[in-house]
C-alpha cells in the first residue's frame, strides 16, 4: 500500500491541514504542472458548473482544488466522474460488477435527489483536532468474505455451545447479552490474532461471564411488577434452591441451612395468603442472604467449567479460522520506515495487501440495500449505504475504483451482525449512540471531533475508534481506543457497558492525560449505576483529572439504536431506563481550552432535551 505523506508538528507554529489529513507547517506546496501531469492529473472546464476542475485519467477522480500529490484521504468527485451509466432501477445494480458500481446514491444523499435519505444522523464534514504519533500500517490479517462467513458460521456454533452448556450445567437459559459482554471484555485483553474471538487470554475464566451466569443460579431473578408473580418468584427460587443443594457435592452444614430455609419458605407460602407484594419481596431477598452462599460455593466448579470450556473452543476456531486465513494470502511485506512524529490522526491502514475479492451481488429492496455472498445477505438501510460509501471515499487508498467496496461492505455488516446476536434487538443497547443535538453541542461548546467508541454504521463524525481495525479501517476507523494514543484532541466517550471495558477505558484515559502536556479533553457518557457503584464510574469521580460532573436522570432522555443502520425511523431512537453521567476528563490545557463553563453545560444539557425524533431531520450540508 501506499504510505501517507504526514507532516511535522512543531511548538506553536500555525497549521494547515492537507487534503491528506496531515498537519503541515505553513501553507502546502504546490505541485509543479509537470509533476500533476506525469501523476496523470490534467485541468479541465466544466460547462454545467462554469468552473475549472481536475481530472486524473488513471484512476477516475476529479476534484475542484489543485490536487496533492500522495492524497489519499479525501476524494471528492465532486461530478460524478467516477460513476457507471446509469441503468434501470434494482435488477440494474444487481448486475453491475465491484468495480462498475453507480455513485447515485451518494449524488441523492447530497444533492437531495428523490431517494435522499431525509433524516441525517452523522456530520462528515468536520475536520478532525486529534494529534498522534505517526504509527506503522497494523499486521491484522485483510477482510475476505470467505473468512468472514467461516468466522460467523464458528461464531454460532459458539453461542450454541454457551446455550447449551447452561442448560445442561445449571439448567438455565444464558443470561441475556452475557456472550456479547464476554466478546467485549475479552477484547479487553486478548492478545490472540482473531479480531472477534479471543484466543489468548490470562486469566481464562471470565469474570464477566462468570458474574453474570452466578448471579442467574439458582433461577434468574426478573423486575415483579405484581404479588402473584413475587409468590411465584419466592416458590420457584426456594424449590432451586433445595434441589440444587440436594444434587450437588455441599457440605452437611450447607445442605441444613438451605434445606432448612427453603421449606421454612414453602410453609409460610402456604399457610399465608394475605401477604402483599413487598412481604413476597422481603421473603426472598432473605431467602437469597441465607441461601445464596451455599449455592454459589456448590455451582461454582461447574460455572468455572462453562467459562473455561467456551474459552478452548474459541481459541480452536481462531487457530481454524486464521489457517485458513493465511492460505489466501501471500508473502508479508517489509515493515514500513516510520519517523517520529506527530501527525492528525489518520485510518487504520493494513501492512497487508487485500487478497482478490469474489463477486458480491447488490440490490434494492425499497430503501434497503441488499448484499448476498453465497446464499448469505446482509442489509443496511440505503441512506447508510451512501454514508459507507463516502467514509470510503474518505478513507480507503488501496482502491480507488471501488472494486473491492461491495466484498468489504459485506465484511463489515456481517462481522457487527455476528458480535451483537441475532435474536430481537440483541445487542443495540450496547452499540447505542448519543441524539444528533447532543453531538451538535460538544462539537459546538467543547471543540469534539472524535468520538472513542463507535463503528462505520453508527458514527456521527468520520473520525473514530471501532473494535474492528481490519474492516473499519477502510471506512475510517482509528483501530480499537485502547490501543489509540492521542496527544492532543477533543474527544466524546460512550462505551458499550461492559464493566471490565470501562475500567480500561479509565485507565487509558489517566496514562494519557498524565503524559500530554497538550490541550487533551475526554467527556465520557456511563451509565450511572449506584447500586452498586461501578468501578469505572467511581474512579472518575475521584480523578485528579475531573473538572466536571453531570447527571441526566433515566427516561428523560434518549440514545439512537444500536441497529439505526436497519431499523425503521421510528424505531431510532429510545428511552435510556437508567441515568447518564457525564464526567469531563480534562489534563490542565484542555481545561483552559475546553473549559466546561456554566454556559457550555448549560447548552450540553439543553441539546438532551431536544428529542432527536424531531430535529434531526435536516439536509446534508450543501
Amino acid at each position: 500500500m501506499t504510505s501517507e505523506n504526514h507532516g511535522t508538528l512543531k511548538g506553536d507554529t500555525a497549521l494547515v491541514m492537507s487534503p491528506t489529513g496531515s498537519a503541515t507547517q505553513g501553507s502546502p506546496v504546490s505541485p509543479s504542472t509537470n509533476e500533476l501531469v506525469q501523476a496523470g492529473w490534467s485541468k479541465c472546464w466544466s460547462k454545467r458548473e462554469n468552473r475549472p476542475y481536475w481530472f486524473n485519467r488513471f484512476t477516475n477522480q476529479s476534484l475542484w482544488e489543485m490536487p496533492v500529490l500522495g492524497q489519499h484521504d479525501v476524494i471528492s468527485d465532486p461530478l460524478g466522474l467516477n460513476a457507471a451509466p446509469a441503468s434501470a432501477e434494482g435488477a440494474g445494480d444487481a448486475g453491475l460488477g465491484n468495480g462498475q458500481r453507480k455513485r447515485r446514491l451518494s449524488d441523492e444523499a447530497s444533492l437531495g435527489g428523490p431517494n435522499s435519505f431525509k433524516r441525517i444522523y452523522w456530520d462528515l464534514d468536520i475536520q478532525t483536532n486529534a494529534v498522534i504519533k505517526e504509527r506503522a500500517p497494523a499486521d491484522h490479517l485483510p477482510p475476505h468474505p470467505e473468512i468472514e462467513l467461516q468466522r460467523a458460521q464458528l461464531t454460532t456454533k459458539l453461542r450454541q455451545h454457551y446455550h447449551e452448556l447452561c442448560y445442561q450445567r445449571e439448567g438455565i437459559e444464558p443470561p441475556r447479552e452475557s456472550f456479547n459482554r464476554w466478546l467485549l471484555e475479552r477484547k479487553v485483553l486478548d492478545k490472540g490474532p482473531d479480531p472477534l474471538l479471543p484466543s489468548e487470554c490470562d486469566p481464562i475464566i471470565s469474570p464477566s461471564m462468570f458474574r453474570e451466569v452466578m448471579n442467574d443460579i439458582p433461577i434468574r431473578l426478573s423486575r415483579i411488577k405484581y404479588k402473584e408473580e413475587a409468590r411465584k418468584l419466592l416458590f420457584k427460587y426456594a424449590e432451586a434452591a433445595k434441589k440444587m443443594i440436594d444434587s450437588r457435592n455441599a457440605s452437611p452444614d450447607s445442605r441444613k441451612v438451605v434445606k432448612w430455609n427453603a421449606e421454612d419458605t414453602m410453609n409460610w407460602l402456604r399457610r399465608d395468603h394475605s401477604a402483599s407484594k413487598e412481604d413476597y419481596m422481603d421473603r426472598l431477598e432473605h431467602l437469597r442472604k441465607q441461601c445464596g452462599p451455599h449455592v454459589a460455593a456448590v455451582a461454582r466448579d461447574s460455572v468455572e467449567g462453562i467459562c473455561t470450556k467456551i474459552y478452548h473452543i474459541s481459541a480452536e476456531y481462531v487457530r481454524r479460522i486464521r489457517q485458513t486465513h493465511l492460505n489466501l494470502l501471500k508473502d508479508y511485506p517489509d515493515p514500513a520506515d516510520l519517523q517520529d512524529r506527530l501527525v492528525y490522526c489518520y485510518p487504520v491502514r493494513l501492512a497487508l495487501p487485500s487478497p482478490p475479492q469474489p463477486r458480491v451481488e447488490l440490490h434494492f429492496e425499497n430503501d434497503i440495500a441488499c448484499l448476498r455472498y453465497k446464499g448469505e445477505m446482509v442489509k443496511v438501510n440505503r441512506g447508510y449505504f451512501a454514508k459507507l460509501e463516502l467514509l470510503y471515499r474518505y478513507s480507503c487508498i488501496d482502491d480507488p475504483r471501488f472494486e473491492k467496496f461491495l466484498s468489504r461492505v459485506w465484511c463489515l455488516i456481517k462481522r457487527y451482525q455476528v458480535m451483537f446476536g441475532a435474536g430481537v434487538n440483541e445487542g443495540t443497547g450496547l452499540q447505542g449512540a448519543l441524539p444528533v443535538p447532543v453531538f451538535e453541542a460538544l462539537n459546538k461548546q467543547f471543540g469534539v471531533t472524535f468520538e472513542c467508541f463507535a463503528s462505520p454504521l453508527n458514527s456521527y463524525f468520520k473520525q473514530f475508534c471501532s473494535a474492528f481495525p481490519d474492516t473499519d479501517g477502510f471506512f475510517g476507523s482509528r483501530g480499537p481506543f485502547l490501543n489509540f494514543s492521542p496527544a492532543s484532541g477533543s474527544f466524546e466517550a460512550n462505551p458499550p457497558f461492559c464493566e471490565e471495558l470501562m475500567d480500561a477505558m479509565v485507565t487509558h484515559f489517566e496514562e494519557l492525560l498524565e503524559k500530554s502536556s497538550e490541550p487533551l479533553s475526554f467527556i465520557i457518557f456511563v451509565p450511572e449505576w449506584r447500586d452498586p457503584l461501578t468501578p469505572a464510574l467511581k474512579r472518575m469521580e475521584t480523578s485528579i483529572y475531573r473538572r466536571h460532573q453531570m447527571s441526566v436522570p433515566a427516561f428523560e432522555h434518549e440514545y439512537r439504536s444500536g441497529s439505526q443502520h436497519i431499523c425503521k425511523k421510528e424505531e431510532m431512537y429510545y428511552k435510556a431506563v437508567h441515568g447518564t453521567a457525564v464526567v469531563f476528563l480534562q489534563n490542565a490545557a484542555g481545561f483552559a481550552k475546553w473549559e466546561p463553563t456554566l454556559e457550555r453545560i448549560q447548552e450540553l444539557l439543553a441539546a438532551y432535551q431536544v428529542s432527536g425524533r424531531t430535529t434531526s431531520e435536516r439536509r446534508p450540508k450543501q
